[in-house]
């Protein structure tokens, strides 16, 4: 496993990206982390604000893997913002390549009612020695069940810098997953997303600051993402 999650405009669920690092070492493994705000492919999940994130991880030999992860904001630290879990098996296609294939579910308990982004999610992506990543996926959304699936293609780049330090990006386009009040899908229905930033990896610990964007046309109910991102985390 590589730290494909980073591909999808700053990972929501860093936990998972945190425990690439790691995969290989333990059969059982797990992250903590703080971030800033939750973001899914340049979408808001949450206000600006202290977003804990905890993860546990379960890898094999033959390349199987499988994770649940689970996330609340500071403010309200008794309301769970979201739950992600994952199943994931990994090949070798040569010494520098190597294909992921991955069943997601994304459930989001605070996103009640017919605007829900819950999901499932089937993707494929291909990683090259853990520098580049590139990735397909088609979303299945449970609320809006009798619509087509959303796709999405997401680019992750990282390169080694000196002293543990690393410059990170990615740029990704996706279907929207829940269209605008009053709108369908004749409309102009896929957005771009992408960030740049620097990471910093020591030990189990990692600190991440990215600069995000998007050129989504955010509707004035949802949440604002903030073009700033830090997030630190501790994988054990």
């Amino acid at each position: 496993m590589s730290r494909r999650a980073l591909s999808g405009s700053l990972a929501a669920w860093l936990v998972f990206a945190c425990h690439a690092a790691h995969a290989q070492d333990s059969r059982f493994s797990g992250t903590v982390a703080v971030a800033s705000q939750l973001v899914d492919r340049g979408l808001a999940i949450t206000r600006p604000g202290p977003v804990f994130q905890g993860a546990l991880n379960w890898t094999s030999p033959s390349g199987w893997s499988a994770g649940i992860s689970a996330s609340a904001e500071a403010r309200t630290p008794r309301g769970f913002v979201g739950f992600v879990a994952q199943v994931a098996h990994s090949w070798s296609l040569s010494p520098d390549w190597q294909m992921q294939a991955s069943l997601l579910d994304y459930r989001y308990p605070r996103h009640g009612g017919g605007r829900t982004y819950d999901r499932t999610e089937l993707g494929v992506s291909w990683i090259y020695r853990d520098v580049l990543t590139f990735g397909l996926s088609a979303s299945h959304m449970d609320r809006y069940g009798g619509q087509r699936p959303r796709g999405a293609a997401d680019l992750g780049f990282r390169w080694p810098l000196a002293h543990g330090f690393a410059f990170t990006a990615s740029a990704g386009v996706a279907q929207e997953l829940v269209p605008p009040r009053g709108a369908g899908y004749e409309r102009r229905n896929h957005y771009y997303y992408g960030h740049a930033g620097v990471a910093w990896d020591q030990g189990p610990w990692r600190v991440e600051v990215a600069h995000v964007t998007s050129d989504r046309d955010r509707p004035r109910y949802q949440y604002k993402v903030s073009p700033w991102i830090a997030t630190v985390a501790w994988t054990f």
